[in-house]
């Protein structure tokens, strides 16, 4: 079970009161705090190249993947055999995958990879891999709280691997037909969208959470 860190002292606003996707500026990244923030729906992401305050999210449209619409080709499939996909074996591996400074928009920094080693050490961030011939060829990481994934970022090194990984994510999420859970990708990106991600209204979104977080987690490996 993941330890519940001790609360965090910062009050978040009710998302529904924004104007915008960006509903608050300031607060820290402690494993409290930012439980708190994806219980009310919203996340932390820097300004580009920017040192703190950090900028908190709650998009007026919000991309998620249903469990049941994502868009699985016939090559994927393929390729899909062709990976070793492992669950929460390279946490730390993943994200400097994702904030390689080589990759155009990077926004993932020192204090944000972090703060998600330290919510993975308590047991509430995870990573999905995607391995090919003893190495990582790709994955993603995010939050997962009850019958929530927030996804954060992904990467590949080999083609498809990022893809495969969010395949492995969704297998895991309906392997046990628990009804309600929600994956949640922030914003849809053309990538994205190919794959099955569509947006829904902030109002709905969090209608889904509501939801969501009360329902059982899926099956991650025990924490040592």
């Amino acid at each position: 079970m993941p330890v519940e860190p001790p609360p965090s002292p910062w009050v978040f606003p009710d998302p529904r009161d924004a104007d915008d996707d960006l509903v608050g500026i300031g607060a820290d990244l402690a494993p409290g705090t930012l439980l708190a923030a994806y219980r009310r729906g919203i996340f932390p992401m820097p300004e580009h190249g920017s040192r703190p305050p950090m900028h908190w999210f709650s998009p007026v449209y919000r991309g998620i993947v249903p469990l049941d619409g994502l868009v699985v080709s016939r090559s994927l499939r393929r390729s899909y055999r062709e990976f070793e996909i492992r669950l929460d074996s390279a946490f730390d591996q993943v994200v400097a995958g994702c904030a390689d400074p080589a990759r155009d928009g990077g926004w993932i920094t020192r204090e944000i990879a972090a703060a998600y080693a330290e919510l993975h050490r308590l047991g509430w961030a995870h990573s999905v891999e995607a391995w090919r011939d003893g190495k990582l060829a790709g994955g993603l990481y995010g939050v997962g709280i009850g019958g929530l994934f927030a996804g954060e970022s992904m990467f590949h090194r080999v083609r498809d691997a990022s893809k495969v990984a969010l395949v492995a994510l969704v297998e895991l999420m309906t392997a046990d037909d628990v009804e309600g859970r929600l994956l949640d990708v922030q914003w849809v990106t053309s990538h994205l969208a190919s794959l099955g991600a569509v947006e829904v209204s902030r109002t709905a979104y969090l209608d889904l959470l509501h939801r969501a977080l009360p329902l059982a987690a899926p099956s991650w490996p025990s924490r040592p």
